[in-house]
């Protein structure tokens, strides 16, 4: 069966995203008749496949949402309903060849006599538009008004970051502050009958100048404007709907976007994005038939399985790192002297598992192995926390610090990163040397 449409065909923003690929709908798109509310849609790339979620099966029955059909008269479909009445609230009653224009499919007079004949002579309509009328009146008699939001774009106050990222997007204006003062290099230019032919050609050349900045300006407002990118915030949302892999090919793209214009842009993120979910699914598959899996049922059971497989996996982190030092007998000694620390709060430990000092002696280098951080450091930095036995996070955040103020300082003395890190001083020493001799500071 089919069912009329009523989101804009213009705006995606108006559309639900499809339940199984976040996508924007486009028409035709499918809508499934036994779930819901709310409606449970899906694209046509998601309904070919069978995509199933939680109660919606791939054996439902379905409608196909389209406005591709008469409804009033034969030749004109719901569609092209819905834009005549559009076009009428924006254009303004009477003004049948702006409602023409904007239409596109239709004539002056096919619009003109269609509006009339079905939605002011149509008795059907009237008694209908009226009861609407009545019944909106009785809604809002004795209530509050309600506000719906308007979708403006915002507006930043001058020179702010918003505004730079916005192009210099003035709202009350509707223009951008690129390159105002172009016309500054023109006001003292004056062709007079006895200029020489040298310095008429020097004025000719700085209004050559002036229209190139022109064009320039024309051409990033159009860029702008084409590509939406004026609200942020939509353009952010359309980004995040695409998988983060999707989402690193975008920005690299990005720049490329104005060549290509913003329809055929999108088209070419798509098809990387389709392409990518493809091949996801596949190797999702894939996976599947290796473990002899033929059906969708028995592949759920396989995944939850495999997640509780996981999740056991990580239970045993702590008997897998002590069957990994098992073999080196001061690895092992580490390992207990630090667990002793933090979950036995220096209780005393057997003195069958810790060697008995002799003497005083300096600490052993600091285990990395598990700490958080320890990732985001290269080879030489993973040392200094071993030797100076400082955890990578802390590290990481003096690093920044000392990074930071001397950015501002355009230098920095050791006293001023001992004022900045307040731990033992010989080892602020050392991080300074460090960062020192790696070049990340500057002596001051």
């Amino acid at each position: 069966s089919h069912e009329i449409s009523f989101f804009s065909p213009d705006d995606p923003f108006d559309k639900p995203p499809c339940r199984g690929c976040s996508s924007y709908l486009t028409e035709p798109y499918v809508k499934c008749a036994e779930c819901g509310p709310p409606p449970f849609l899906l694209c046509l790339q998601c309904f070919t496949r069978g995509f199933e979620y939680k109660k919606h099966q791939s054996d439902h029955t379905y409608e196909i949402m389209t406005s591709d059909f008469p409804v009033l008269d034969p030749n004109w479909t719901a569609q092209e309903e819905m834009s005549l009445l559009e076009a009428v609230m924006d254009c303004g009653f009477g003004n049948w060849q702006d409602v023409a224009n904007q239409m596109c499919t239709k004539s002056k007079e096919e619009c003109e006599k269609h509006y009339m004949k079905h939605f002011i002579n149509n008795p059907l309509f009237a008694s209908t538009l009226l009861n609407l009328k009545q019944a909106e009146e009785a809604q809002h008699n004795e209530t509050a008004i309600p506000f719906h939001s308007a979708d403006d774009p915002p507006r930043p106050t001058f020179d702010s970051l918003l505004s730079r990222d916005m192009a210099g997007y003035m709202p009350a204006r509707a223009d951008f502050e690129f390159d105002n003062y172009a016309e500054w290099d023109l006001r003292d230019i004056d062709f007079v009958e006895d200029d020489s032919d040298i310095l008429h050609a020097l004025k000719i050349a700085v209004v050559d100048i002036y229209h190139s900045r022109l064009k320039e300006r024309q051409r990033r407002k159009k860029i702008i404007r084409d590509h939406g990118l004026i609200n942020l915030r939509k353009f952010q949302i359309l980004e995040r709907r695409y998988p983060k892999e999707v989402q690193e090919l975008y920005e690299t793209m990005r720049r490329f976007a104005r060549i290509l214009g913003p329809v055929e842009h999108d088209k070419f993120i798509e098809s990387h994005a389709l392409e990518f979910e493809l091949r996801r699914e596949i190797k999702r598959l894939q996976e599947y038939r290796a473990a002899g899996i033929t059906n969708f049922c028995s592949a759920r059971t396989y995944d939850h399985l495999k997640k509780s497989r996981d999740e056991e996996r990580l239970k045993r982190t702590m008997l897998s790192e002590v069957l990994q030092y098992i073999q080196d007998s001061s690895a092992c000694q580490q390992w207990l002297s630090r667990q002793a620390d933090i979950h036995l709060q220096n209780a005393p430990i057997p003195q069958c598992f810790l060697s008995r000092p002799t003497g005083r002696r300096s600490a052993p280098p600091l285990n990395l192995t598990g700490l958080p951080g320890t990732e985001k450091l290269n080879e030489k930095e993973k040392e200094l926390c071993q030797m100076v036995r400082l955890v990578p996070g802390a590290y990481l955040e003096y690093k920044a610090a000392l990074v930071n103020e001397c950015n501002k300082q355009g230098g920095l003395r050791l006293a001023q990163a001992r004022a900045l890190i307040k731990i033992d001083v010989n080892k602020t020493r050392k991080i300074y040397d460090f960062l020192i001799r790696e070049g990340y500071i500057t002596k001051a």
